[in-house]
């Protein structure tokens, strides 16, 4: 049975984490008011943006752009996984390099390459030990503060390949943040771009609105010509932002049943070492009856 001592460090070693935790918590909470507010403001653009390619892809005649155009036969696919720097925030990682693995394995049953592009240390890491093939790696970004130049910068990178041939399709894997306990691991294509219909899940009744058609100039031809490698640019950018949000947001609850184990530990602690105690008074009664006692007889 541990001693009373034993217990007191425990208990003292159990209130340090509570409060190590609580202060984790209090940060990401912190944290995730600024990314939360970035991720709901940016939501807007990008449906905006979609509304529009929509209507102009719509429009323009085949052959527009190669971004619109798939394969015949896809033979490298190249996989953007967007995971944290740090841990301590419960199954995010793990259910976004799930996602990641069970398409890498539908991928090689078919007989395709698959490469990776990592934001984050976790998605590098596990593809590390796979010895996967990790054409690029972004550190430091998800989970701070960055701007739409690094979803630029990385997304030129993706049209260029897929243009030149390096890449026969992409994908993304990001964390949708939909609640404080929903962040669900979401993959997505971003080349070629699949045909863009805002009005496609929309109920047609009465209550829905009349989608306009937009008058472009110059044609429509040369604005895809600019906006097809943008909208690749938005949707990785967004898919960065989610991805962030929805790391504070998990990480804020993991921390929060982190502390609240620990007042449950505290509390159990407590009740043991009170036993504890009442057991050694009870024993060092029971010696000093026996004593007078035996000194009476």
């Amino acid at each position: 049975m541990a001693t009373l001592k034993d217990i007191e460090l425990k208990i003292g070693a159990v209130k340090k984490t509570k409060q190590i935790t609580k202060a984790m918590n209090m940060v990401a909470a912190s944290r995730l008011r600024g990314a939360q507010a970035n991720t709901e403001g940016f939501r807007p653009y990008a449906g905006k943006f979609a509304e529009v390619l929509g209507s102009l892809a719509s429009n323009a005649g085949e052959g527009t752009s190669p971004l619109l155009e798939p394969r015949e036969q896809v033979k490298k696919v190249h996989v953007v996984l967007c995971t944290s720097d740090r841990g301590l925030c419960g199954g995010f990682n793990s259910n976004l390099i799930s996602k990641a693995e069970a398409f890498l394995n539908e991928k090689v049953e078919q007989g395709i390459a698959v490469s990776f592009t990592a934001f984050g240390k976790k998605g590098r890491d596990w593809a590390r030990r796979n010895k996967l093939t990790i054409e690029s790696e972004h550190v430091g970004v998800v989970g701070g503060n960055f701007g739409f130049n690094v979803a630029s910068t990385a997304g030129r990178g993706f049209v260029e390949g897929f243009i030149e041939g390096t890449y026969d399709e992409v994908y993304i894997i990001y964390a949708e943040f939909i609640s404080m306990a929903k962040q669900p691991p979401v993959l997505k294509q971003i080349l070629p771009i699949p045909p863009i219909d805002p009005a496609e899940d929309e109920e047609k009744d009465e209550n829905t609105p009349y989608q306009a058609e937009h008058i472009c100039e110059p044609s429509a031809d040369e604005l895809l010509g600019e906006m097809l490698p943008r909208n690749v640019y938005v949707q990785i950018y967004s898919a960065l932002l989610e991805t962030s949000t929805s790391e504070h947001a998990a990480r804020m609850m993991a921390m929060d049943n982190a502390t609240n184990a620990c007042s449950d530990m505290i509390d159990n602690l407590t009740l043991i070492y009170n036993k504890a105690r009442q057991a050694a008074i009870t024993a060092e009664l029971m010696d000093i009856v026996g004593g007078a006692e035996a000194l009476k007889g």
